[in-house]
């Protein structure tokens, strides 16, 4: 669980990354799970796209994501949403205590 200092360090990091995935019509798929869960894995903190024809909102697909994959959600701003998961291998991010 992120505190708030740890929280908005993660969204400064967040201002400079571009959405890698986008979340569409199909809606959350096993597919496009496995790929978030890779991502985190390699980069720690990602951003993901909502696209409006999309059937779930921003903050349903956060929770569905860090429920299914046990991350933390960082921040929604509109239709993009930014996760955190902590690779506990290689950490590559230092988060502030």
């Amino acid at each position: 669980m992120l505190n708030s200092k740890q929280r908005s360090y993660l969204r400064g990091l967040a201002n400079r990354i571009s959405p890698i995935f986008q979340i569409g019509k199909g809606g959350l798929e096993e597919n496009l799970l496995k790929q978030v869960e890779d991502a985190l894995t390699a980069r720690e903190l990602i951003k993901i796209s909502i696209l409006a024809n999309s059937e779930i909102d921003a903050f349903e697909a956060m929770d569905k994501i860090c429920s299914k994959l046990k991350c933390d959600g960082v921040q929604v701003i509109g239709n993009k949403i930014v996760i955190y998961k902590k690779n506990k291998k290689s950490q590559k991010i230092e988060l502030p205590e």
